[in-house]
């Protein structure tokens, strides 16, 4: 149990002096950038799916 604090602490301390961080406003903006870009990519694959599974039903209707 001792080691395992240990080596939390030896963790805690590794992340706070030898990482180096992106400051808070630039970590921001990426944190958007990447939320609207994973709107826009979960909208098209939703589009697609769409038309996809629009397409096999209506070949499923025609066969049938």
């Amino acid at each position: 149990m001792a080691g395992l604090i240990t080596y939390i602490k030896e963790s805690f301390g590794e992340l706070k002096n030898n990482v180096s961080w992106t400051p808070w406003p630039e970590a921001q903006k990426l944190t958007v950038i990447v939320a609207v870009f994973s709107i826009i990519f979960s909208l098209a694959i939703w589009g697609v799916d769409t038309v996809f599974s629009r397409a096999v039903r209506a070949y499923f209707d025609m066969i049938h």
